[in-house]
């Protein structure tokens, strides 16, 4: 049978820190940070038991930090440049090593993720990591760069501000400036006396395709564009043969992770590095391995038919679509219609979306910025989950209602859970409970929420319909939901049909489902005249009633808790 792809998103700085006792802008000695070998046989073995299938592992490569680790022969980052006391994960600084923060035995750093990722394996989960193909920190530098392989940057002419095997964008003459309010940040953790001027001249663009050799706060001053043989300057003039050195030494990153045992890439900003570059670069991956996935990051829709077919990526974010609807109607405005416009939108294209309801650049749903309530969420994450075929992310403790709800430093106050700061998740190391990941620990509305993620995440690979089935949206044929705030629709093979129902009212709803003749040939039972109604879930509630055809149709009846959703399987009875 066809499974279908459950990602669980795994913040390793974050996911096993235990400490409670922190400080904003506290530093990895007063904070902590969370290790490979936090991520255990049974912390692993718990993550399969949900259903998931695959681990992105979020923030593995090196990255720019404000924590010195030069003793280990890593050139220090200047902070005025580094977003956080432990910066971000999309500041790679090495693409060839892993970040020091998450090893016990720092010098064994490689050694550690190598470990982990066999224990991955030996339960049964596939591997995911960020490549970060559109910038890197500032002072970026391999120190464990391979044998044979080629230093970014290295031949570079900077007296020009581009050239097609230049790998940076400069400004000639003219020095980079620090944005005042990036080191007034510093602040916070350190003398602003002892901090070094941070010195590059030639000044590069910054990664946000910001061509100034002084950015704004709000810019992605902490990092530098690369340049995949695109002239911006000149209306984007592109010079994509001969093939630019940079495209050759991205496929040699690419390769060195897939040979260590990776699955799998979530693409940082996908759309920002030329469609071209992925066309030539993807099948070469997949030549040698056809099992690895490429995810991209994007959020025009206008791009979404070109990055699949052009650019070969096996899926792509579905957040300027449905992720949007879903959140409106979560947050009490929006209508269901929104639901059908957003696959519509896709052009058939829904098998190759990848939905999610959070992930670590959107805010949690239990947060004061969002819905406030981990539960009005459900009805979202059904829709979000069961949809199409396509795959489902869940980020680590939404299952749990994590609330993401502290001023931990750089980040903020802001509904999001930080990635910029050494800081934890409260609900994740209640169910961490000293290393057991069971539920002892958890308060029992964190117990509830992550049964019913369970529950729904193994129907996903119960059922076949889901898996690898048929969508027919019901809405067209029951207008009455719209004013009603539920959206239906069927997902059916030619041995099964399942009706989705969910509500997002905030009261009981008590409405009627109706499959017409249409509905019925689509689903290969144009001839039935009864039809059997059981409730597959939500788990505990299996009522099963008959349902007689009226007419030319069948209507369902059907009871809907407040934000509550139900899964009916249908079958023929005659």
């Amino acid at each position: 049978m066809h499974q279908k792809i459950l990602i669980y998103q795994l913040f390793p700085r974050l996911f096993g820190n235990r400490n409670t006792a922190l400080i904003p802008y506290g530093s990895i000695e007063q904070n902590g940070s969370g290790k490979f070998s936090d991520i255990s046989e049974k912390a692993l073995e718990s993550i399969a038991d949900l259903g998931f299938t695959h681990i992105w592992y979020t923030g593995i490569p090196e990255h720019a930090t404000a924590t010195d680790y030069h003793t280990l022969g890593i050139s220090p980052d200047n902070p005025a440049v580094v977003k956080g006391r432990a910066g971000s994960p999309y500041a790679i600084k090495d693409y060839y090593d892993v970040d020091p923060d998450l090893a016990s035995h720092q010098e064994k750093r490689m050694d550690e993720f190598l470990q982990l990722m066999e224990r991955t394996h030996k339960n049964g989960l596939k591997i995911i990591i960020d490549f970060v193909p559109n910038h890197v920190a500032r002072n970026y530098f391999s120190d464990h760069l391979p044998e044979g392989h080629q230093q970014i940057g290295k031949y570079d002419d900077p007296s020009e501000a581009f050239l097609p095997d230049n790998n940076f964008y400069y400004f000639p003459g003219k020095r980079f400036i620090v944005p005042q309010e990036a080191i007034q940040q510093c602040a916070h953790y350190t003398d602003l006396l002892k901090i070094r001027p941070f010195y590059e001249y030639p000044a590069k663009a910054s990664g946000n395709n910001c061509f100034t050799p002084s950015p704004s706060f709000n810019d992605w001053y902490e990092t530098a564009k690369l340049n995949y043989g695109i002239d911006f300057r000149n209306t984007k003039e592109t010079h994509f043969q001969p093939i630019p050195s940079l495209w050759k030494k991205m496929l040699d990153i690419l390769n060195f992770w897939v040979e260590l045992g990776v699955d799998g890439f979530r693409c940082d900003m996908a759309e920002m590095v030329p469609v071209e570059f992925w066309s030539w670069v993807i099948p070469k991956i997949k030549t040698s391995n056809k099992i690895v996935l490429f995810i991209a990051e994007i959020y025009n829709p206008a791009q979404y038919d070109t990055y699949i077919h052009c650019g070969k990526f096996d899926f792509l974010y579905d957040k300027v679509g449905l992720y949007d609807a879903l959140r409106a109607l979560t947050e009490g405005h929006g209508t269901v219609t929104a639901i059908t416009a957003a696959w519509q939108q896709l052009g058939g294209n829904d098998h190759h979306m990848l939905r999610f309801m959070e992930n670590h650049d959107e805010q949690r749903i239990a947060s004061r910025f969002f819905a406030g309530d981990p539960f009005k969420g459900l009805p979202a994450m059904v829709v979000a989950t069961l949809l199409h075929q396509g795959p489902v992310l869940v980020y680590n403790g939404q299952e749990l209602g994590e609330p993401g709800d502290s001023h931990a430093g750089f980040s903020g106050d802001d509904g999001r859970t930080t990635i910029f700061d050494y800081w934890s998740m409260p609900a994740v190391q209640r169910w961490n409970n000293k290393g057991a990941f069971n539920e002892e620990a958890l308060e029992e509305k964190e117990k509830a929420l992550r049964r019913y993620y369970k529950a729904l995440l193994q129907l996903c690979n119960t059922h076949p319909s889901i898996a690898s089935g048929e969508f027919y949206d019901l809405l067209w044929l029951n207008p009455h939901l719209e004013k009603q705030r539920i959206y239906a629709f069927l997902r059916h093979t030619k041995n099964e049909i399942l009706c989705v129902v969910a509500s997002f009212l905030p009261a009981l709803c008590n409405t009627s489902i109706t499959i017409a003749p249409h509905a019925c040939e689509a689903c290969g039972i144009p001839e039935a005249k009864t039809l059997s109604m059981q409730q597959c879930f939500p788990p505990g509630k299996n009522n099963v009633s008959r349902i007689t055809r009226n007419n030319s149709e069948f209507v369902l009846p059907v009871e809907i808790p407040p934000y509550g959703a139900s899964v009916f399987l249908i079958t023929r009875v005659k």
